[in-house]
């Protein structure tokens, strides 16, 4: 993809939102690419460390929205232009 970038981010889940694919809805409603480099998981909540990568514009809206869903995000690091 060209003008990608990726950023990383650690994603928490409230109990309320470990058992939904909010990943999965991420990818298919916007133009971004998940890579989980690490996870914690349980039934109360949970947590992912992952790379997103795709343009600025979808970024920010994918992160707006996982935040509208009531995901905790934290930027973790630089933003890696490719």
């Amino acid at each position: 993809m060209s003008g990608t970038i990726e950023v990383r981010v650690r994603l928490t889940f409230p109990e309320a939102l470990v058992r939904q694919p909010v990943l999965a809805r991420l990818v298919r409603r916007f133009e971004v690419e998940p890579n989980i480099r690490r996870a914690d998981v349980g039934d109360a909540e949970g947590w992912i460390l992952c790379e997103l990568t795709g343009t600025a514009q979808d970024l920010e809206a994918a992160l707006e929205w996982l935040r509208d869903q009531g995901v905790g995000v934290d930027l973790l690091g630089d933003v890696l232009e490719s």
